[in-house]
């Protein structure tokens, strides 16, 4: 068990965070480990050709360690919504005495081969390279697909912010995974390893994530932010088309504008619902907008987005036989 120990300022210092770093390092760890990943099957058939000609087992030895995951591979987020590159200069910067440490930790009573050695001997020029690797396996595997990505994780922080709002932080915590509790102001993770983490003002700061799914993880070793990585909600459907309308519903509100209501079953943004259905985005927009008015679709912003979302009444029309 795993407690986490929330003083008088910690509350009110928790923020929620996205990283497209962290999203990387699990796609390739989904993978590479197909078993784990059910989820993500539609996307792994398309992606499984994508890393033809690239040599990631210095990434792969790192990422599918049973003992420990360096965490300066992915440091956690400062600010809400990093991109990928303001998260690979934070990697880059890494000192060598930080990667030596957490390199030996990683590798720690394992068979410590060619590939391993060379990272041990060299902590600054494997950091480079592991830079290198994720920074390439970005654009082959998850640039794409990252505006759908993007959505089921601000539609996660955009939920548990209405949560935090109307029933505080055990609220929050309430549907977070199985394996996490609130008890007396101790966030409670079971895990294999005994260990509590004393907040000591920093706050935690949570990251939803599509990749990490069925686990949650924790960052609680020093210099680095404590951090909760969780499954974001709406992870099934995540590579899911959007729902097709059906003739009731298309004669009441028209063809397009019932498939954006459709499209909106989740919270997602303009931009990304416009792709989905091969529409222009003002097209899209309009048709949200008439929605809104209705009172069946309302927005929330998230980030640097807006997000729409059906409301009960838009899905109860769309549940309608």
């Amino acid at each position: 068990m795993i407690v986490v120990e929330f003083g008088p300022d910690d509350l009110a210092r928790c923020r929620f965070a996205i990283s497209p770093l962290w999203e990387t390092v699990g796609a390739l760890a989904a993978l590479h480990r197909p078993s784990g990943a059910a989820a993500h099957l539609p996307w792994l058939q398309a992606a499984g050709e994508r890393l033809a000609g690239l040599d990631v087992r210095p990434l792969l030895r790192i990422v599918e360690s049973a003992v420990y995951v360096p965490d300066f591979i992915t440091p956690p987020p400062e600010s809400p919504s990093e991109s990928v590159e303001e998260e690979l200069e934070r990697v880059r910067a890494t000192s060598r005495e930080r990667a030596a440490t957490e390199l030996g930790w990683a590798f720690k009573s394992r068979t410590v081969g060619p590939t391993e050695r060379a990272m041990l001997d060299d902590p600054s020029g494997a950091v480079q390279q592991l830079a290198d690797l994720m920074h390439e396996c970005w654009h082959r595997l998850l640039a794409d697909d990252w505006p759908r990505v993007r959505d089921i994780l601000e539609a996660d922080i955009l939920h548990r912010a209405r949560l935090l709002t109307s029933g505080g932080m055990e609220r929050v915590l309430d549907d977070l995974h199985p394996d996490v509790s609130w008890q007396r102001q101790t966030l409670r993770v079971r895990k294999r390893v005994e260990q509590r983490v004393p907040l000591e003002g920093r706050g935690l700061l949570f990251v939803p994530s599509a990749f990490t799914w069925p686990d949650v993880l924790l960052v609680t070793d020093p210099p680095w932010q404590p951090t909760i990585i969780y499954p974001a909600r709406g992870v099934a459907q995540l590579w899911e088309r959007t729902r097709v309308s059906g003739p009731e519903l298309e004669a009441l509100l028209g063809r397009t504008r019932a498939l954006v209501l459709a499209g909106a079953v989740e919270p997602v943004s303009t931009t990304r619902l416009a792709a989905r259905l091969s529409l222009p985005v003002g097209t899209v927009s309009d048709h949200l907008g008439v929605l809104s008015r209705a009172g069946l679709v309302r927005s929330a912003r998230a980030g640097r987005q807006v997000l729409y979302a059906a409301t009960p009444v838009g899905h109860a029309l769309l549940a309608a036989k």
